[in-house]
């Protein structure tokens, strides 16, 4: 997967190998779009940073084509299990248990390794045809009226249409735009998160060590699928964790009853401070932020990475629309003012989590984020009750007269969707597949389903509902705003 480093051009260039970038490759390349992915390291990350994917990113992932993949590589989240002078002491409980139901397949988080969830993502990158340049490392950033240039500490030069930073928290090609960071630091002490092999510890349990006396709390999770474990650890400010195998060693002996040794090996070790932060834009000219150049969140709730993978889901379809669809160029600006609303909400709920000020409940599945006051939502129907489905939403999913609505919307295209008495005979509904801005529709007809009510509905390619009414008049008009 490796590139010679000689110049090129390229429509998009995505700065970053992490989740973000990856999910924005293969969103682009499954359009069409000519996108290269550069990251400034020599391979894809090899830590587990983060491990919790909820329920709408799976759907995101799903749709991208990789969820068989992601749910082998995966399991459940453990039961945590709270330990005191080496004794079990009980159960904890970390989310809240919500049933599934046909609206919505996935009820709660999977746990999968960042590094693995990376590595099929790379690979369904290149099962696109997509390429990934390792040791590039970005310096600079230049734009004019036509596209963008990306410098590099070694080789030559990337010329692009448009360019993403996903590049993490400390973001180069965010500092080089002059984009300030706004946050507060969400807990004055440093943590510790380390991948290590473990004997003496069952995988049936996340493992807790309450903090005793000067130290701070232990928690060790098995992570699925591997046969590592994931330690986080809590410092008192001003520590300065030792990121060694005896210094790693060393704290797990002396928080819990494991003995030093019982520490085999350390695969992947960091420190940080947990802080949340948000870019003041989103967006300069050609070049988007997204994921934690964007939006730098506490891990606690697993918000982040999520987060971050919706982004590029966000971007990805418009950046594709403007440049294979004849959408007009305007539809960028709505990334923004999509993404920065929902940053804001999660970087919220991230904090309060930390604080103990908030459970691990359904807000954290992010199934009910939405755009209700984007420019592309566009609702026509009056009286709606409270709980309706709007313009905006999230669209359900669930199988209605033999149609698996998921299935009808997998894939690059807008859909038109019939529901009930608002799909009448089909003589109303305009002929939308070859209007200029939309790309392909895709027509659906079910009979009536609660989940969105009787009426007509435009599916976007990012499975939000763009426009909804009773019936299909207004609908060519919305569509019509789009193209160029």
């Amino acid at each position: 997967m490796g590139l010679q480093h000689q110049t090129r051009d390229t429509e998009v260039l995505i700065v970053g190998a992490g989740p973000t970038g990856l999910a924005l490759a293969v969103d682009l390349a499954r359009n069409g779009v000519a996108a290269l992915v550069v990251e400034r390291s020599g391979s894809l990350f090899p830590g587990s940073r983060g491990k919790g994917l909820q329920p709408r990113t799976l759907e995101v992932l799903d749709d991208l084509g990789v969820y068989e993949e992601i749910r082998d590589a995966g399991a459940p989240y453990p039961v945590g299990m709270v330990w005191q002078d080496g004794v079990r002491a009980g159960e904890h409980r970390m989310f809240d248990d919500i049933a599934p139901d046909e609206s919505a397949p996935y009820a709660g988080p999977w746990m999968v390794a960042q590094w693995r969830m990376q590595e099929i993502l790379a690979a369904r990158l290149a099962e696109l045809g997509g390429e990934i340049a390792f040791g590039r490392e970005a310096a600079g950033v230049e734009q004019d009226a036509e596209g963008v240039t990306v410098t590099f500490v070694a080789g030559a030069p990337v010329r692009a249409r448009y360019a993403v930073a996903a590049d993490g928290g400390r973001s180069t090609v965010r500092r080089a735009l002059g984009i300030g960071m706004t946050g507060e630091t969400v807990d004055p002490g440093p943590m510790l998160v380390a991948d290590l092999r473990i004997t003496g510890l069952d995988r049936d349990n996340w493992h807790i060590f309450p903090p005793a006396g000067d130290a701070g709390f232990l928690a060790i999770c098995p992570l699925a699928a591997t046969e590592d474990f994931q330690a986080v650890a809590q410092f008192p400010e001003g520590a300065r964790p030792d990121l060694s195998l005896d210094g790693i060693r060393a704290v797990v002996a002396a928080r819990s009853h494991l003995a030093p040794d019982d520490v085999t090996e350390v695969r992947w070790a960091s420190d940080f401070r947990p802080r949340a932060a948000m870019a003041d834009r989103f967006r300069d000219g050609r070049v988007f932020l997204a994921g934690d150049s964007a939006h730098v969140h506490s891990p606690a709730g697993g918000q982040g990475l999520n987060t971050s993978v919706q982004d590029a889901y966000n971007l990805g379809w418009k950046l594709a629309a403007v440049l294979r669809g004849g959408a007009r160029e305007s539809l960028l600006d709505t990334y923004e003012e999509e993404r920065l609303p929902i940053a804001a909400e999660m970087l919220g709920l991230s904090t309060r989590i930390h604080r103990g000020e908030a459970r691990r409940g359904a807000a954290t599945r992010q199934l009910g984020l939405g755009y209700r006051d984007s420019a592309l939502a566009v609702e026509t129907r009056t009286g709606l009750a409270e709980e309706a489905l709007r313009a905006g939403d999230r669209a359900p999913d669930g199988i209605r007269g033999g149609v698996r609505l998921f299935e009808e919307f997998r894939g690059v295209h807008w859909t038109l969707l019939a529901v009930g008495t608002g799909a009448g005979d089909g003589s109303e509904l305009p002929d939308l597949p070859g209007l200029p801005g939309l790309g392909a529709v895709r027509t659906v007809r079910i009979p009536s389903y609660g989940a969105y009510g009787d009426g007509v509905f435009l599916i976007r390619p990012d499975g939000h509902v763009g426009w909804a009414g009773v019936c299909a008049e207004g609908l060519a008009s919305y569509a019509a705003g789009i193209a160029r």
